[in-house]
This record gives C-alpha cells, sequence and structure tokens, in this order.
C-alpha cells in the first residue's frame, strides 16, 4: 500500500509535457552541432525571439540567419551539452518556462589565425508553448556564466583511444550523420 494519490489526467499531461519541452531542447543543440540549419528554425514558433546575451538580440529567425553560414560550414566543429534541465509546465501543459545549463565546445579561427579550442558554460531561460500539437520557443533569454580558450591540442586520450586517429568515426553534418538515417519514419529528427 502506498500514500501516494494516483496521478490524474493533469498530472500525466503535465509530466508529457516535461518531456516533450526537454525532447525540444536536445534537438535544438542537436541542430546547432549538426549544422541542421532548418532543424533549427523549427525548433522556434512563428514571431519568436531571441536574447542571445549581448551578441544578439532580436527576431529568432533573423537569429538562426545570422549564425547559418557558421553552423553549416562542412568543418565546423562544436558540441553543446546539456545539463540540469528544469521545466515549470502550466496546470493546463500548453506553456512552459525552462532552465537548462549549455556546456559548448567550439573549435575555431582565432583574429590572429591559429585554431584554437574554446569551452563556454552559459544558461537558457526558455519560454515555450505548445501550438498546433508541437512545442516550441517563444522567447530565449541566454546568459553566459564562465569561458576558458585554450590552444588546440588533439591526441585522443594521449593516443590511447587510438594510435592511429583516421581509424576514428567521426560525427557527420547534416545530412550524413548517423541520426539522419536512424530516424524513425515519420519523426522530425
Amino acid at each position: 500500500m502506498t500514500d501516494r494519490p494516483d496521478p490524474t489526467a493533469a498530472t500525466l499531461a503535465r509530466l508529457v509535457a516535461k518531456q516533450e519541452v526537454a525532447d525540444l531542447l536536445a534537438r535544438y543543440l542537436r541542430a546547432i552541432d549538426r549544422g541542421d540549419v532548418e532543424g533549427l528554425r523549427a525548433c522556434y514558433l512563428p514571431g519568436a525571439t531571441e536574447d542571445h546575451g549581448g551578441v544578439f538580440t532580436g527576431d529568432a529567425q533573423a537569429y538562426v540567419d545570422s549564425v547559418a553560414a557558421t553552423l553549416a560550414h562542412p568543418r565546423a566543429v562544436g558540441t553543446h551539452a546539456l545539463t540540469n534541465v528544469l521545466v515549470e509546465v502550466d496546470e493546463d501543459a500548453t506553456t512552459a518556462v525552462a532552465e537548462s545549463y549549455v556546456l559548448a565546445f567550439a573549435r575555431v579561427r582565432t583574429p590572429d589565425g591559429p585554431v584554437a579550442d574554446s569551452l563556454t558554460a552559459a544558461r537558457m531561460v526558455d519560454r515555450v508553448r505548445c501550438t498546433d500539437g508541437r512545442w516550441g520557443i517563444e522567447h530565449r533569454t541566454l546568459r553566459f556564466d564562465w569561458n576558458h580558450d585554450m590552444p588546440r591540442t588533439e591526441g585522443w586520450l594521449y593516443g590511447l583511444l587510438a594510435g592511429d586517429p583516421s581509424v576514428l568515426r567521426r560525427s557527420g553534418r547534416f545530412p550524413d550523420d548517423p541520426v539522419y538515417a536512424a530516424a524513425p519514419a515519420g519523426s522530425a529528427a
């Protein structure tokens, strides 16, 4: 016997909404890392806005336009890790606020020429809404927490992972990454 009440339909709807919002945030970061510009666009609702921590403020689709060439570049290297996701869903499970932390790794060409690595920690606060059965970002506020720039080194665990790094299978860019081939039919990869 348990002291916990049976979940109601409303409770289950909020739990499903929380998972759908977490999936939305993961799809957003996957689109960035894979260079899937249209997948990134699809994460926003029509009329959405973006406050990207002093780097960009305005229409979310204009933000995507401003980063599209960089994201889709065939040699772009970036990895975003989503952590500490907290989703607060309203009573009718149609709007929510999501706070999540992101660790962003990027390989970039420095202003003086050499390629270097950068690790940045930030926090995203998203106002999201479900429209026509689809969750999307209505407004994003991103705030930067810290950053560490470092010279590029790539030893693949000091040579312990693979003596010859050319044998390693790497992630691909959109649409060539395995995740797009693995997507179930009819799903939004």
